[in-house]
C-alpha cells in the first residue's frame, strides 16, 4: 500500500475518535471543573482582599500598642528617676534633721551652763545682799529666801501650803523668773 491511500483511511479513523469523544460528556464536565475552579480562584482572592484589609487595620492597632508601650517605658524610666529623687531628698532630709537636733543639744547644753553661771551669780549676789553686808539672807517669821532650783510648787510643798495660797499673798513675784535670795511671805496656816 502506498502512504497516500492509507491516508484516507487513518483520517476517517482519526475522526472516528474525535466525534465520539464529542459526543461524551468529558468536554462539559472540564468546562464546570474549570467554572469551578474560577469561582473558588475568585473567592480565594475576594478573601485575601478582605484580609489584607485585615491586616492593614491590625497594624494600625499594633503601631499604637507599639505607642503605648514606649509611653510605658518611658513613665516607668520617669517613675524610677522619681524614686530615686525621693529616696535622694529623704536621705538628705533625714541628714539635715540630725544636723538640726545635734545643733539643738549643743545649744542646750549651752544654755544650760548659761543657767547655771547665771544662778551661782545669782547666789553670790543674794549672799552679799543679805543683812549686816556680806551674811546671806536669813527669812524671819512667815517669809523664804529663794534657793537655786527652787520653783513655785517646790516652795509651796515645802511650806505645806498651795500654791494659790502662795501667790496670792506675793502679788508682784514672777513664778517663772524666781531670783535666788529673793525673799517670798509665807501664807499664815490654817
Amino acid at each position: 500500500m502506498d502512504i497516500p491511500s492509507l491516508l484516507p483511511a487513518l483520517t476517517s479513523l482519526y475522526m472516528d475518535t474525535i466525534s465520539r469523544e464529542n459526543n461524551s460528556m468529558l468536554p462539559m464536565v472540564g468546562v464546570v471543573v474549570g467554572a469551578f475552579g474560577l469561582i473558588i480562584g475568585l473567592y480565594a482572592a475576594v478573601s485575601v482582599s478582605k484580609l489584607k484589609v485585615t491586616v492593614a487595620g491590625q497594624a494600625e492597632k499594633i503601631a499604637r500598642i507599639d505607642d503605648i508601650a514606649s509611653q510605658v517605658a518611658s513613665a516607668q524610666a520617669s517613675s524610677d528617676k522619681a524614686k530615686s529623687d525621693i529616696s535622694s531628698l529623704q536621705s538628705s532630709t533625714q541628714g539635715a534633721v540630725t544636723q538640726i537636733a545635734n545643733d539643738l543639744a549643743g545649744i542646750h547644753e549651752q544654755i544650760k551652763h548659761m543657767e547655771e553661771a547665771h544662778v551661782v551669780k545669782a547666789a553670790a549676789k543674794g549672799a552679799k545682799a543679805g543683812p549686816g553686808g556680806g551674811e546671806p539672807a536669813v527669812a524671819g517669821p512667815g517669809e523664804y529666801i529663794v534657793k537655786p532650783g527652787d520653783t513655785g510648787v517646790k516652795i509651796a510643798h515645802a511650806s505645806g501650803c498651795s500654791l494659790t495660797d502662795l501667790e496670792s499673798v506675793n502679788p508682784g513675784v514672777s513664778w517663772t523668773h524666781l531670783k535666788v535670795g529673793e525673799k517670798l511671805k509665807l501664807p499664815e496656816k490654817k
